[in-house]
């Protein structure tokens, strides 16, 4: 027998890590739709009432994902996003990533998911978490 105590509730830190790198996910997936030249679909389970009968039923419903990125000329520009919010990469005034091609636009998300699960950005969700924060205290 050993002692031990189940945590009940999830860091907000750790939290805030595996939602960044599911939207990376996300963000990948659709890269890699758009280079192939296919659609993304991403689904989601969404709650239905019937009227007449009071029964609530999940249905898949699909739900659109928008790039962080666009093209300027030859080369594509990322924007990493906690929410609306962009995040500011170096602290102060960065919030761009310049990325040569779509292949390595796929590299370079994969690499800031590792950052994000290593806890390299902690700070800058930090900041872009409490200014998505502000915004419902009104």
């Amino acid at each position: 027998m050993v002692n031990a105590v189940r945590q009940v509730k999830m860091d907000s830190t750790q939290f805030r890590r595996q939602k960044m790198a599911k939207k990376i996910d996300e963000q990948v997936k659709l890269a890699i739709a758009m280079r192939d030249g296919q659609t993304c679909v991403i689904k989601r389970l969404r709650s239905i009432t019937d009227k007449a009968t009071g029964l609530v039923s999940q249905m898949e419903v699909a739900r659109r994902v928008n790039g962080w990125w666009w093209t300027e000329g030859n080369r594509i520009l990322l924007q990493l996003k906690y929410g609306t919010r962009v995040l500011l990469l170096n602290g102060k005034d960065k919030n761009t990533i310049e990325v040569g091609s779509g292949d390595e636009l796929i590299k370079v998300l994969e690499l800031v998911k590792t950052s994000v699960n290593n806890g390299e950005l902690d700070a800058a969700i930090e900041v872009a978490s409490v200014k998505v924060r502000e915004r419902f205290k009104k």
